[in-house]
């Protein structure tokens, strides 16, 4: 199934004492590009944040006005592309592959969105297959999104998740690059 994918990577990384947590560097490829590749298979693709220097060619914006959270930059990223699913992944994710993207899509069924678990079964809204449609509808409904709650926003949407995987883990502090 055709999807298109949008990167949030807008974040002010106040965990990281304001270091661009999009740039940091696992294994040799910054957390950005690691999310980008497992996001290759996407009919298009937008990184909501500064731009910055990546291994492929992506689509770039920015949430109006900036600094409005990642309600706001979903609300940005989903003026792009024409897919029916929508990838939504945060660049602070760099375990997820191409395969947890596949079988994210492929796992979106009847259902409104599919989404990864952390290893802590922690739900990953930023982590997670999407229905254009449900998705915009759920952004529209909050009216301005600008420092909305991601799991208030999508509440009323029809969710699935995977089983708590590595994938899921999401880096928020420098220990969490360890993991």
């Amino acid at each position: 199934m055709e999807f298109d994918a949008v990167v949030l990577a807008g974040g002010g990384s106040t965990r990281f004492g304001g270091v661009d947590k999009a740039m940091l560097v696992l294994d040799g490829m910054s957390l950005l590009d690691r999310v980008l590749t497992a996001t290759a298979g996407a009919a298009s693709t937008v990184v909501v944040g500064p731009v910055r220097t990546t291994y492929r060619d992506v689509d770039w914006t920015v949430e109006d006005p900036p600094s409005g959270g990642p309600v706001a930059g979903l609300a940005a990223g989903l003026a792009f592309g024409t897919a029916p699913v929508v990838v939504v992944v945060s660049c602070d994710l760099p375990w997820i592959t191409v395969e947890d993207v596949t079988a994210l899509v492929a796992g979106l069924g009847d259902r409104d969105g599919f989404g990864l678990r952390d290893t802590d079964g922690q739900e990953q809204q930023l982590a997670a297959a999407y229905r254009r449609t449900a998705l915009a509808q759920a952004i529209q409904d909050v009216g301005d999104p600008r420092d909305k709650s991601v799991r208030r926003t999508l509440a009323g949407l029809d969710l699935a998740w995977t089983d708590p995987t590595h994938a899921g883990n999401d880096v928020d502090t420098w220990s969490d690059l360890d993991d």
